[in-house]
């Protein structure tokens, strides 16, 4: 007989493909538009969850995306939220940043004005 353990999450009711990915082959959830956003409520670890709508950027491609777009992959025994390009770089959910501050931080309008000297 198996215990369950919290850390280990059931699989999700939807097909599951194998694609190829940068580190090897990779278990993608094949999900429905239409059951996107439930999944999304379930798997986003922060608050607020981000609109469907919502342009996030991938830290680790530095490209944009739509939170709709998002993948979730099974790796193991979780489920992980990723960005679209987490078969190319392995950016998960926690690797989004919302464009309007990542324009804001790292935009060319920033209001960085360097380190000023201690007097």
């Amino acid at each position: 007989m198996s215990q369950s353990s919290p850390f280990f999450d059931p699989p999700l009711p939807f097909p599951i493909k194998v694609v190829p990915s940068a580190t090897g082959p990779v278990q993608i959830y094949e999900i429905p538009d239409d059951q996107k956003g439930a999944i999304l409520e379930l798997l986003y670890i922060f608050r607020p969850v981000p609109s469907l709508d919502d342009v996030m950027e991938d830290i680790h491609t530095e490209k944009r995306f739509r939170v709709r777009e998002f993948l979730v992959a099974r790796e193991g025994e979780m489920n992980v939220l990723a960005s679209p390009y987490y078969l190319e770089a392995g950016g998960t959910v926690i690797d989004w940043v919302p464009v309007r501050r990542a324009r804001k931080k790292w935009g060319a309008k920033s209001n960085f004005r360097g380190i000023r000297p201690v007097r």
